[in-house]
């Protein structure tokens, strides 16, 4: 089946050039002409591990066009992966999808051959049926299961780690709207997941609620996960790592998500977990589990924020942040912790200097000249005494007493990624999690 994606993206990109690395004829449409001239001279429009190595991999079966019309011409699929932007109630907008499903449309008026049109964009529960098919109707002049099919097929997957999850899914979820179209997707993933995943095959409407339902539950992980980190750090010899380490040894809890550390972030769980009691708002049902899990989430910054302006050094008004990015391997900030947490002590009259490997040019589109930028990790920890270090990456990972100018000086682990003994004795190190005595953080491997 030829192949087209609507919308190139960090995410659409990404689908894009794995489908065509894998042996498909695949058409990317984008309304940026820089996006679409990069992915014709083979060049990866966005930061992602891997991406520039399967686009050169895709070689001629993959090229790039602004024509909805194109697209659904030659082509016999059309995913579509494009923004749908919370509204104030928590609910996702469809006005961005609506907008490129009429263009499509329009062109898919002019065409006899049978079309299926899938939706990726995360919706609302109820949006593809009640919208968006009626809307392909009205517009093609044509009838669902007759002249097109519809599914829903939302991915999971997470920004730095795009490509490996894509070709290697615990699950591909398809809500379709007859086994026809099901059959169709689900031999396109069996030739290009490299693994042997579960093929969840259902309603439309049951694969939109399974969407926000799954990401609404790992958030109640993490802020569960975070409790207990909380509490960990209040008494004396517990460690969240041990914790966590043998509650996900069991098969009813699992290791994935459960590791204490900041809140979540990121363009997907903050925005899915609010859009889930959106919905079920609507429908006259409560949901005290994701609220609490809203709130325990948004005061994990808060006793961040607290823990930093108890423990700074001594006479300091200063404060170095390594980690920008809501999560490594990637420049996103969209719900960054990070960013939040710095925000807050700008609020309280600290100055701030800050330093990721990818998301300073992000991080200046938020923050402005309201923070100090440094080119290196060495330059933002010899800027204060006090440095703060956000995220899981690489690179700080190797800190060393090295890195270390100022005597004293504080270093707050949110990860607990550093071992203390490499960082000398001048150094108070506080690791979340636990309860910053040094005989306990010895015990963190």
């Amino acid at each position: 089946m030829r192949i087209s994606v609507i919308g190139l993206g960090k995410l659409g990109i990404c689908t894009a050039a794995s489908f065509a690395a894998k042996g498909f004829e695949v058409t990317g449409v984008d309304i940026n002409r820089d996006v679409v001239n990069a992915v014709n001279r083979g060049v990866a429009p966005v930061v992602e591990p891997g991406l520039q190595e399967m686009i050169s991999q895709a070689a001629k079966r993959l090229r790039a066009t602004d024509s909805y019309a194109e697209a659904v011409l030659n082509t016999d699929i059309t995913f579509l992966i494009v923004p749908t932007p919370s509204k104030e109630d928590g609910s996702f907008s469809d006005a961005y999808l609506s907008d490129v499903l009429r263009e499509l449309s329009m062109g898919f008026a002019n065409k006899d051959e049978y079309h299926i049109f899938v939706i990726t964009s995360t919706v609302s529960p109820g949006t593809t049926e009640s919208r968006l098919i009626p809307l392909i109707e009205n517009i093609s002049g044509k009838k669902l299961n007759r002249d097109f099919g519809v599914a829903y097929n939302p991915e999971f997957i997470a920004l730095g780690d795009v490509i490996r999850g894509f070709l290697n899914p615990d699950m591909v979820l398809i809500g379709e709207s007859d086994r026809y179209v099901g059959e169709r997707l689900e031999e396109i993933y069996r030739k290009v997941c490299e693994n042997k995943p579960y093929i969840a095959r259902m309603s439309i409407i049951s694969a939109e609620i399974t969407k926000i339902g799954i990401n609404s539950f790992v958030t109640m992980k993490i802020s569960f996960a975070n409790t207990l980190a909380n509490i960990c750090e209040n008494i004396p010899g517990a460690s969240i790592d041990d914790i966590t380490r043998a509650m996900g040894a069991d098969r009813r809890i699992s290791p994935y998500y459960l590791k204490g550390g900041l809140s979540y972030g990121g363009p997907c769980f903050p925005r899915d977990n609010r859009a889930f009691m959106a919905f079920a708002r609507e429908y006259g049902i409560d949901t005290p589990l994701a609220e609490a899990t809203d709130r325990v989430n948004l005061k994990r910054i808060d006793s961040l924020i607290d823990l930093v302006l108890r423990h700074m050094a001594e006479g300091s008004k200063a404060v170095s942040v390594l980690g920008l990015a809501y999560k490594p391997n990637t420049p996103v900030i969209d719900e960054s912790p990070a960013i939040k947490l710095i925000e807050g002590l700008l609020k309280r009259g600290i100055d701030v200097m800050v330093y990721d490997p990818l998301a300073m040019d992000n991080a200046r589109s938020c923050l402005g000249d309201a923070v100090h930028y440094a080119s290196s990790v060495r330059e933002c920890m010899a800027y204060s005494p006090t440095c703060i270090i956000t995220t899981q990456d690489d690179e700080f990972r190797r800190i060393n007493s090295s890195y270390i100018v100022h005597n004293p000086a504080v270093v707050i682990d949110c990860w607990r990624i550093i071992r203390w003994k490499d960082l000398g004795e001048q150094v108070k190190y506080i690791a979340l999690g636990s309860s910053y005595q040094e005989e306990v953080i010895s015990s963190i491997p």
